[in-house]
């Protein structure tokens, strides 16, 4: 598609939309983008919900159907269904330079059920301290226009430079814990190796950021014990299926991005093994494989640069379901992922270009498709099926 079309106001309005069973005024309808993308599958619509995002980094769908959505200079925005944004208080003070700044949003499994005694929103930062800036987790609880009752759970173990490879996703277990990306921060690889650093890994966290009694590392000595997988570059996409399994899209360094399966006490390889090369010579990283390391499930052609993973299961899309979608920033692509067990079987580019850098992918309460783009002036959008 052209990349101009994504920059048309919306030609045609509808007068009325059915998402999760709701009807929406036709003034609160959002801007159609593209009216009909074709697929193997499915015709979908994109439709922008708000814009004027300052770099956008994640979405949570709240259960009255507004968004919150994390911008990486460290707001946090309230978006409504119609697309009104106000910028809640009450966050704290992020280090903003290179890629850091209010990363990954979450909503605590259980938000909205009776009593609010879950009512929590769960976001990862970086924070400055003595010798750089480490991956921090906060959460809160939101009344009014703010964000209240703020806790910091959980920061990395070393304050590092330069400002980049924060990693950040967040991902609830069913038993109720919690992963959390930390990328290897760019100026020492090795540290994803080392299991006495934070840095290169996935952890396991109590919803009150404590490290729970069976993490698969307690037994040595030498290892942080919230590790619960170590090796991994810098994972900006990570999600629990229907099915319990973790799944994590990771950058590789020029080509040699990686979606894995994430598997408890397991080494994935980084900077040891990598299909990646190295930015300044061109040549290979590493081996293309050695015992006691996991091989990736799939690596993507060429340079996808991966952020943001979710599955598909809304009866919405009854032919992508268990499938997975991949979105891109440098690529500016959603790729589709058809999984055979422990396998890609099938690969689709759904889009191509139409909203530039993909930061984020979700799948709503409602059964719609989201996505975030990194842009100075962002936007939320949504995918549904086409009429």
């Amino acid at each position: 598609m052209p990349a101009y079309l994504k920059k048309l106001p919306a030609a045609l309005l509808l007068g009325g939309l059915f998402v999760g069973g709701q009807a929406l005024a036709a003034e609160s309808l959002p801007e159609i983008i593209v009216e009909r993308i074709g697929t193997q599958h499915h015709d979908l619509r994109l439709e922008r919900i708000a814009g004027g995002l300052e770099h956008p980094w994640a979405a949570a769908r709240l259960p009255d159907g507004t968004f919150l959505v994390s911008e990486r200079p460290g707001r946090l925005a309230h978006v409504s269904e119609a697309g009104e944004i106000t910028h809640l208080g009450g966050v704290p003070q992020v280090s903003a330079n290179g890629q850091g700044g209010l990363l990954d949003v979450v909503l605590h499994p259980d938000y909205g059920q009776e009593g609010g005694d879950h009512d929590w929103i769960y976001f990862t930062w970086s924070q400055a301290g003595s010798g750089g800036t480490a991956t921090a987790l906060s959460r809160g609880r939101l009344e009014d226009d703010a964000l209240v009752n703020v806790e910091e759970l959980f920061v990395q173990d070393r304050f590092s430079g330069p400002g980049r490879h924060y990693g950040s996703r967040l991902a609830w277990l069913p038993d109720g814990t919690l992963l959390m990306s930390i990328g290897d921060r760019g100026s020492h690889p090795p540290r994803a190796q080392d299991k006495g650093d934070h840095a290169g890994s996935v952890l396991r966290l109590t919803e009150t950021g404590g490290v729970p009694d069976d993490n698969p590392f307690l037994d040595d000595a030498d290892a942080q014990a919230a590790l619960y997988s170590i090796g991994n570059r810098n994972i900006q996409g990570m999600l629990v299926n229907a099915n319990g399994q973790v799944w994590a899209t990771e950058h590789g360094p020029r080509g040699g991005d990686e979606l894995n399966r994430i598997e408890a006490g397991e080494n994935y390889g980084w900077p040891e093994v990598s299909r990646g090369r190295d930015y300044g010579t061109g040549e290979p990283i590493g081996a293309d494989s050695l015992p006691g390391m996991r091989d990736p499930i799939y690596v993507f052609d060429g340079t996808l640069a991966p952020s943001g993973l979710a599955e598909v299961t809304s009866d919405h899309f009854p032919e992508w379901q268990g499938n997975l979608l991949a979105g891109g920033l440098r690529s500016q692509l959603l790729k589709r992922l058809t999984l055979d067990g422990d396998a890609v079987a099938e690969s689709e580019v759904i889009l191509d270009g139409e909203i530039g850098r993909i930061r984020d992918v979700r799948q709503g309460s409602d059964g719609a498709l989201y996505l975030l783009d990194d842009d100075p002036r962002g936007s939320l959008y949504r995918l549904v099926p086409a009429d």
